[in-house]
């Protein structure tokens, strides 16, 4: 089991679960995101998210907005449940789970983790 993450003891963060800051979360972030296929759903379903909010603001059919929860944690929410078998960090962290979840997005589309 790896202990570490970008040199932080997840042990002790995983005992805590309290955070004073999004760079002490996303150690413990990334811990709850080791299966693949999970993360997999995330990067899909967030990039739907983007592709959705781009068109929505590009041609204006706000409308479709309501769907993006739908779209993003549904994804997000099917690989906790069925494949990590964890419950989200969402629940107790929701803005620092929302940036993890785009950082991860982010370092996966520019090449810095792996998909």
């Amino acid at each position: 089991i790896q202990r570490r993450v970008h040199g932080v003891d997840i042990r002790f963060i995983m005992k805590s679960q309290v955070f004073d800051s999004f760079d002490s979360f996303y150690p413990y972030y990334l811990q709850e995101h080791k299966n693949r296929i999970n993360r997999r759903l995330h990067i899909v379903g967030t990039s739907f998210v983007v592709m959705l909010l781009s068109y929505s603001l590009l041609t204006r059919t706000f409308g479709t907005l309501m769907y993006l929860p739908v779209i993003g944690y549904g994804m997000a929410w099917i690989g906790h449940f069925f494949f990590e078998k964890n419950k989200p960090a969402t629940f107790k962290h929701p803005i620092y789970s929302l940036r993890g979840d785009f950082r991860m997005w982010w370092e996966t589309m520019t090449g810095r983790r792996k998909f």
